[in-house]
Protein backbone atom coordinates (compact mmCIF):
# COMPACT_ATOMS: atom_id res chain seq x y z
CA UNK A 1 0.00 0.00 0.00
CA UNK A 2 1.79 3.32 -0.99
CA UNK A 3 1.87 5.87 2.07
CA UNK A 4 0.41 9.15 1.42
CA UNK A 5 2.31 12.34 -0.27
CA UNK A 6 3.36 13.20 -3.34
CA UNK A 7 6.15 10.99 -5.29
CA UNK A 8 8.30 14.36 -4.43
CA UNK A 9 7.34 14.98 -0.85
CA UNK A 10 8.24 10.79 -0.21
CA UNK A 11 11.33 11.11 -1.51
CA UNK A 12 12.43 14.23 0.52
CA UNK A 13 11.65 11.47 3.67
CA UNK A 14 13.71 9.31 2.37
CA UNK A 15 16.78 11.87 1.89
CA UNK A 16 15.88 12.85 5.43
CA UNK A 17 16.46 9.79 6.48
CA UNK A 18 20.03 8.98 4.35
CA UNK A 19 21.07 12.54 6.14
CA UNK A 20 19.93 11.21 9.38
CA UNK A 21 21.78 8.00 9.31
CA UNK A 22 25.04 9.56 8.16
CA UNK A 23 24.76 11.50 11.04
CA UNK A 24 25.23 8.69 13.43
CA UNK A 25 21.38 8.39 14.58
CA UNK A 26 20.28 4.78 15.06
CA UNK A 27 17.65 3.46 12.70
CA UNK A 28 15.35 3.14 16.00
CA UNK A 29 15.65 6.90 16.23
CA UNK A 30 14.65 8.03 12.44
CA UNK A 31 11.99 5.71 12.75
CA UNK A 32 10.55 7.59 15.43
CA UNK A 33 11.19 10.73 14.41
CA UNK A 34 9.92 10.48 10.35
CA UNK A 35 7.12 8.06 11.51
CA UNK A 36 7.80 4.65 9.68
CA UNK A 37 8.82 1.74 10.55
CA UNK A 38 12.42 0.20 11.28
CA UNK A 39 12.41 -1.89 8.38
CA UNK A 40 11.94 0.83 6.16
CA UNK A 41 14.80 2.91 7.23
CA UNK A 42 17.12 -0.51 6.68
CA UNK A 43 15.30 -0.57 2.99
CA UNK A 44 16.50 2.85 2.57
CA UNK A 45 19.78 2.20 4.16
CA UNK A 46 20.59 -0.23 1.78
CA UNK A 47 18.75 1.23 -1.23
CA UNK A 48 21.55 3.88 -0.77
CA UNK A 49 24.70 1.67 -0.16
CA UNK A 50 23.68 0.23 -3.44
CA UNK A 51 22.01 2.07 -5.88
CA UNK A 52 20.16 0.12 -8.84
CA UNK A 53 21.38 1.10 -12.67
CA UNK A 54 18.50 2.39 -14.09
CA UNK A 55 17.19 0.39 -16.86
CA UNK A 56 16.71 1.66 -20.42
CA UNK A 57 13.65 0.78 -21.99
CA UNK A 58 12.86 -0.67 -25.10
CA UNK A 59 10.40 0.71 -26.86
CA UNK A 60 7.27 -2.04 -27.08
CA UNK A 61 6.08 -3.81 -29.52
CA UNK A 62 8.33 -6.16 -32.04
CA UNK A 63 11.76 -4.31 -33.51
CA UNK A 64 11.53 -3.41 -36.95
CA UNK A 65 13.20 -4.96 -39.80
CA UNK A 66 14.91 -1.80 -41.11
CA UNK A 67 17.53 -0.08 -39.81
CA UNK A 68 17.80 3.54 -40.14
CA UNK A 69 20.20 3.61 -42.53
CA UNK A 70 17.48 1.21 -44.91
CA UNK A 71 14.76 3.57 -44.21
CA UNK A 72 16.77 6.74 -45.34
CA UNK A 73 17.45 4.94 -48.44
CA UNK A 74 14.12 3.98 -48.91
CA UNK A 75 12.49 7.32 -48.27
CA UNK A 76 15.30 8.23 -51.68
CA UNK A 77 13.60 5.95 -53.29
CA UNK A 78 10.26 6.68 -52.53
CA UNK A 79 10.83 10.81 -53.55
CA UNK A 80 12.30 9.53 -57.09
CA UNK A 81 8.36 8.88 -57.83
CA UNK A 82 6.76 5.83 -58.67
CA UNK A 83 7.34 6.19 -62.49
CA UNK A 84 10.76 5.22 -61.70
CA UNK A 85 9.89 1.74 -60.63
CA UNK A 86 7.80 1.11 -63.61
CA UNK A 87 4.47 2.15 -62.46
CA UNK A 88 2.27 3.40 -65.19
CA UNK A 89 0.93 6.06 -62.43
CA UNK A 90 2.79 8.30 -59.99
CA UNK A 91 1.62 7.49 -56.67
CA UNK A 92 2.51 5.28 -54.03
CA UNK A 93 0.14 2.61 -52.53
CA UNK A 94 1.16 0.37 -49.70
CA UNK A 95 1.02 -2.40 -51.83
CA UNK A 96 3.83 -0.87 -54.05
CA UNK A 97 5.59 0.56 -51.26
CA UNK A 98 5.72 -3.24 -49.36
CA UNK A 99 6.93 -4.26 -53.25
CA UNK A 100 9.46 -2.09 -53.04
CA UNK A 101 11.15 -2.51 -49.72
CA UNK A 102 10.94 -6.63 -51.11
CA UNK A 103 12.73 -5.36 -54.13
CA UNK A 104 15.66 -3.55 -52.12
CA UNK A 105 16.16 -5.22 -48.81
CA UNK A 106 14.16 -8.71 -49.11
CA UNK A 107 12.00 -8.06 -46.18
CA UNK A 108 8.36 -8.72 -46.17
CA UNK A 109 5.56 -6.75 -45.03
CA UNK A 110 2.07 -6.81 -44.84
CA UNK A 111 0.66 -3.29 -46.15
CA UNK A 112 -0.84 -2.33 -42.73
CA UNK A 113 2.94 -2.44 -40.99
CA UNK A 114 4.20 -0.61 -44.31
CA UNK A 115 1.37 1.90 -43.19
CA UNK A 116 3.46 2.10 -39.67
CA UNK A 117 6.84 2.61 -41.57
CA UNK A 118 5.74 5.29 -43.77
CA UNK A 119 4.19 7.19 -40.34
CA UNK A 120 7.75 6.29 -38.84
CA UNK A 121 9.68 8.41 -41.79
CA UNK A 122 6.71 11.26 -41.51
CA UNK A 123 4.91 10.44 -44.61
CA UNK A 124 1.38 10.91 -44.14
CA UNK A 125 -1.47 9.30 -45.91
CA UNK A 126 -2.55 11.07 -49.56
CA UNK A 127 -5.52 9.71 -51.92
CA UNK A 128 -4.70 10.29 -55.61
CA UNK A 129 -7.11 12.85 -56.98
CA UNK A 130 -8.39 11.56 -60.41
CA UNK A 131 -9.49 13.88 -62.92
CA UNK A 132 -10.81 13.50 -66.20
CA UNK A 133 -8.43 13.79 -69.78
CA UNK A 134 -11.51 15.53 -70.82
CA UNK A 135 -11.72 18.16 -68.32
CA UNK A 136 -12.03 22.17 -68.93
CA UNK A 137 -11.11 24.41 -66.43
CA UNK A 138 -12.39 27.50 -68.24
CA UNK A 139 -15.99 25.73 -68.55
CA UNK A 140 -16.61 24.40 -64.66
CA UNK A 141 -15.53 28.40 -63.69
CA UNK A 142 -17.99 29.87 -66.11
CA UNK A 143 -20.38 26.91 -64.27
CA UNK A 144 -19.67 28.01 -60.83
CA UNK A 145 -19.91 31.87 -61.41
CA UNK A 146 -23.27 32.28 -63.57
CA UNK A 147 -24.95 28.40 -63.94
CA UNK A 148 -24.65 27.71 -60.26
CA UNK A 149 -26.18 30.41 -58.40
CA UNK A 150 -29.07 30.39 -60.38
CA UNK A 151 -29.74 26.72 -59.69
CA UNK A 152 -29.09 27.59 -56.42
CA UNK A 153 -31.35 30.75 -55.73
CA UNK A 154 -34.25 28.21 -57.80
CA UNK A 155 -33.93 25.26 -55.96
CA UNK A 156 -34.04 27.52 -52.30
CA UNK A 157 -37.13 29.17 -54.10
CA UNK A 158 -39.09 26.18 -54.22
CA UNK A 159 -38.22 24.50 -51.17
CA UNK A 160 -39.35 27.02 -49.04
CA UNK A 161 -42.50 26.66 -51.31
CA UNK A 162 -43.09 23.37 -50.59
CA UNK A 163 -42.75 24.14 -46.82
CA UNK A 164 -45.20 26.74 -46.49
CA UNK A 165 -48.03 24.46 -48.99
Amino acid sequence: MRPYGTSEQLSKRRTKAIKLLRRGKTIYEISQLIGVTERSVRYWRESASHPKKKKRRNAPGRPSHLSANQLRRLEKELRKGAYVHEYAEDYWTLDRIGRLIWDQFEVRYHPSAVWHIMKRIGWSNQRPQRRSLARDEESIKRWKHHSWPRTKKVARVERYASVNR
